[in-house]
């Protein structure tokens, strides 16, 4: 039997639409809100258009996890179009209920497609970002070229067990808003000019360190990414900034640090700047494995 795939994923992944539309990956859009206006990620604004958005915002972004129906609509569309599998990348299931709408709305479709065929390989990255947008793009070019679906999956999932960022924020306007800090702690880091530095593995982020002045801040992040890895030099590793100058530097100083350039350098999406504020960058790399 000749198998056909779907690669399908969200809009937090922040892939490109030219590499979404390159490689055949159908992304389902958020719904994010903010100062009492909804809007549908990567149809209402492009990157930059978000990042001015929060400078001018008022409020706090909300984000609508897409539902369980909406997954099924989707499914139901490959049913129709007679493919035989999906596979199927969320974001971080700590972070939001996307995955278990996913999960929910196979139920859904054994009511609305009870014959149906359909293998749905449901994976949570565990993570945010490029970090799991990458590689599905990879998965993508793998499975066209002739990879078995069953490798493909294993690869994915060995790959955000060990996906790791770090990241930071030069403004903590939008953290103390969010709540990712308190009032009195961005008071007093806006006030002593702390930037957080802060990693995420395995879908927990921690502040791993707050050094003083814009300057310290990329000093930092290579640090934290060293003392993660076993040979920077064998490290592959990508870039992720809002609309910052600095990203340059940032690159300048990988490359010295690593001895190659960035695998790929991307714009943060509205779920990570929705947290971090329109002022932020980040590196993506592989820590070691676990065990």
């Amino acid at each position: 039997m000749i198998r056909k795939t779907a690669i399908l994923t969200d809009s937090c992944c922040d892939i490109p639409p030219e590499l979404a539309a390159q490689y055949g990956i159908d992304i389902l859009p958020f719904i994010i809100t903010l100062d009492g206006v909804s809007y549908t990620e990567r149809q209402d604004f492009g990157f930059d258009e978000f990042y001015t958005m929060l400078r001018n915002s008022q409020g706090v972004p909300s984000t609508a996890h897409i539902t369980a129906l909406r997954f099924c609509e989707q499914y139901c569309k490959y049913v129709d179009e007679e493919y035989t599998d999906v596979l199927h990348v969320c974001i971080n299931s700590g972070g939001s209920a996307t995955y278990e709408a996913a999960q929910m709305a196979q139920g859904l479709l054994r009511e609305e497609r009870p014959e149906h065929h359909l293998k749905i390989h449901l994976i949570d990255s565990h993570t945010y970002s490029m970090v799991y947008g990458w590689p599905v793009c990879e998965a993508a070019r793998k499975l066209r070229n002739g990879a078995e679906l069953r490798e493909v999956v294993e690869e994915l999932e060995a790959t955000f067990a060990r996906a790791e960022i770090v990241l930071a924020a030069f403004s903590l306007r939008q953290m103390k808003k969010s709540g990712r800090i308190s009032a009195a702690a961005a008071f007093a880091g806006e006030l002593l000019g702390l930037r957080p530095i802060i990693s995420l593995n395995q879908g927990v982020s921690k502040v791993e360190a707050k050094v003083r002045g814009d300057s310290a801040v990329i000093p930092a992040m290579i640090r934290q990414v060293k003392s993660r890895v076993d040979d920077p030099a064998a490290t592959e590793y990508m870039v992720g900034s809002t609309d910052l100058d600095c990203v340059a530097d940032l690159i300048k100083a990988c490359k010295k640090e690593f001895g190659h350039p960035p695998v790929m350098v991307f714009k943060l999406g509205a779920a990570v700047a929705s947290n971090t504020g329109p002022d932020a960058l980040a590196i993506v790399y592989l820590g070691r494995p676990a065990g």
